[in-house]
């Protein structure tokens, strides 16, 4: 995150507390003020500052040991993805498709290179690679991100991979452009995706687009399973068909949402 602006408007002390936020990593809920200010560059007498005035707006709580993020955080999050209207739009069909599939779905926008997570519908499975909203994995070997990285033109494809991922996961998979090219030309011609171990071993999904009036795509949709219970035939076969059914049910009532006049 850039601590100074181009810009006169740059309010550099909001930037230095999202960075402070940021700084709490999955695995890491709990952070001393020398790590908090190690992790951010900042000063121990400026990290603090931020610090306590973040725990007085109730988003971080202090110990004797340090700091930790509070459940309100997700309100951030939150306020995004309502804003959005996906998830109240989507909820109903994701939950319809995974009692028909018995699999997790989820639903998933770009930022940058990575996909992060806006709306999930679990089932109790083990997996490899825990999910919840606002996760973020490399784009490229996901179903999601295949999805997205589709609907893109040739200059916005290139924009978005050059950017450095921050999902902190090494893919499996991390092909060369020409089949990267390929894979999303095949990708475009059938208008879903398939991802099988790319990301994670133990890992299959597939992904459709879901879109707006305008038939641009605004988000993506997958099945995901695990590769030891469900075969690749059986999630192309089977569940495909009700995902690309589902896709095509939430880009429908979104359309029309979005169409009808707010007061």
């Amino acid at each position: 995150m850039p601590r100074r602006g181009a810009g006169p408007d740059f309010i550099e002390a909001l930037a230095r507390g999202l960075e402070v936020i940021a700084a709490f990593k999955p695995g890491q809920p709990a952070m001393s003020l020398s790590q908090v200010a190690g992790a951010t560059g900042l000063a121990r007498p400026t990290a603090r500052r931020i610090l306590l005035t973040l725990e007085e707006l109730g988003y971080v709580r202090s110990y004797e040991a340090g700091f930790s993020l509070t459940p309100r955080v997700l309100e951030l999050g939150v306020a995004y993805v309502r804003s959005m209207g996906l998830w109240d739009i989507a909820r109903p069909h994701m939950e319809h498709l995974v009692e028909r599939t018995g699999e997790s779905c989820s639903v998933a926008q770009l930022d940058g290179s990575d996909i992060v997570y806006v709306a999930r519908v679990a089932v109790p499975k083990l997996v490899t690679l825990s999910v919840q909203i606002g996760t973020r994995f490399p784009a490229l070997p996901t179903s999601l991100g295949k999805v997205l990285l589709a609907s893109l033109s040739a200059d916005g494809l290139e924009r978005v991979l050059a950017e450095p991922s921050r999902s902190g996961l090494t893919p499996v998979w991390q092909p060369e452009r020409e089949e990267r090219e390929a894979v999303l030309r095949e990708v475009r011609a059938r208008g879903w995706a398939l991802t099988d171990e790319q990301l994670a071993p133990g890992i299959r999904s597939v992904a459709a687009p879901l879109r707006d009036g305008s038939g641009r795509v605004v988000a993506a949709l997958n099945v995901n399973a695990h590769a030891a219970e469900t075969s690749v035939e059986r999630l192309v076969g089977e569940h495909l068909p009700l995902l690309l059914q589902t896709a095509g049910d939430i880009s429908a009532d979104f359309a029309r949402v979005a169409a009808v006049p707010h007061v």
